[in-house]
């Protein structure tokens, strides 16, 4: 058999006028085997060696050879693609960075393997598994990626009835019918309790996400058995459903109670930032109208320094840019998005999966929205 280099066609672009790309045909020709060798090779079927299968894919990649995924998708049933249809709500979708970075992190783990993303945000849970059901019918994806489990949430049993692959950022799945990874909430919460503790607040709202969410759940659950541990004198706990008008309205109406939080923790820095604008606003009209009317001189500026201390649970440039910068929790969204999809991938590759797992436990970013100690 003649050596491969005594066989090898020109590149793509230096083919003759009738050829638009390198095929399998000239794989075969070079190699002097059959094109049915060449394509199990190619796609690691069973019935060639794997010194065949070593020897045509070093042959492919000198010749610069690249897969037609249509004709791979009829040829191995696989459509290299892999699906992400969160229900979430506009906020979610459109202003947190966690989300962007997140799906880059996805993004960039399943490109090496030559997978591609099919992203389709949906406007509400019906709409997310009325997708799965025909993302399955049709053949359309190879595998499905799951955020922001719910309470008696449809989806791993779904995963299960249709036979596709998946994986969830989250949970975990209580049935344990879809494997997960997910971030250490708990510890967060309590990561973010100690340090407004130390600093001597004892009156804490917590302005969360939806309370059908697993993980705004577990965080609740986790700030009142902090509280109860530590005898906090008064906490506050309400729901935004991502809103961050009705997280403002939320809290001005507390600052202007009898008791006031001297902090707030907010379930995203979209909620923490709007909150904190319309604190500036309220703070500033309130020391105009005493000025005006003669209520008295403030001793000093009344804004930033008897600002409440504020936390995000989510971090971004916008905690960076505000004034004063907000303390956050920093998780590698990108990191965390390649593990995902490494994830799913060990799947598609029948390695077996561990059901559900912890990791990536945050940090806490200590910015000026918390620098000030009270008494």
């Amino acid at each position: 058999m003649k050596s491969v280099q005594e066989h090898v066609p020109q590149p793509a672009s230096q083919l003759s006028s009738g050829s638009s790309r390198v095929s399998l045909k000239d794989i075969a020709d070079a190699l002097g085997i059959s094109p049915t060798a060449v394509s199990f090779a190619i796609n690691d079927r069973p019935g060639v060696s794997a010194e065949t299968k070593k020897r045509v894919k070093e042959a492919a990649a000198k010749l610069g050879w690249q897969p037609v995924y249509a004709a791979q998708a009829l040829g191995s049933s696989k459509t290299m693609t892999v699906g992400f249809a969160p229900a979430r709500f506009k906020q979610g979708l459109n202003e947190e960075a966690f989300m962007l970075h997140f799906m880059a992190g996805v993004q960039a783990s399943l490109s090496l393997k030559g997978y591609g993303l099919l992203y389709r945000p949906c406007s509400s849970a019906k709409e997310e598994l009325a997708v799965y059901r025909d993302w399955a019918s049709r053949k359309r994806v190879d595998g499905v990626i799951l955020v922001d489990l719910r309470v008696d949430d449809q989806r791993p049993k779904l995963m299960n009835a249709l036979g596709l692959p998946a994986v969830l950022a989250g949970g975990p799945d209580p049935d344990n019918l879809v494997p997960s990874l997910s971030i250490d909430d708990s510890k967060t919460m309590d990561t973010i309790l100690e340090h407004l503790r130390k600093m001597g607040h004892r009156r804490i709202a917590y302005l969360s996400g939806d309370p059908s969410l697993d993980y705004s759940r577990g965080r609740e659950a986790a700030f009142r058995q902090f509280a109860n541990k530590y005898g906090l004198d008064d906490i506050h706990i309400d729901y935004t459903y991502f809103d961050s008008s009705v997280a403002s309205e939320m809290t001005l109406n507390l600052l202007q109670s009898p008791q006031p939080p001297t902090a707030f923790i907010y379930e995203s820095e979209t909620l923490a930032a709007e909150s904190l604008h319309s604190i500036t606003e309220w703070y500033v009209l309130d020391n105009y109208e005493r000025t005006v009317q003669g209520v008295g001189e403030l001793t000093g500026p009344r804004y930033p320094f008897n600002l409440p201390a504020i936390v995000s649970f989510e971090d971004s440039f916008v905690c960076e840019a505000a004034y004063p910068s907000i303390t956050s929790v920093h998780r590698d969204a990108s990191e965390y998005g390649s593990k995902i999809a490494k994830l799913l991938l060990k799947i598609f590759a029948g390695e077996k999966v561990s059901g559900n797992r912890k990791i990536l436990t945050p940090s806490l970013v200590v910015r000026d929205s918390t620098s000030r100690t009270i008494n």
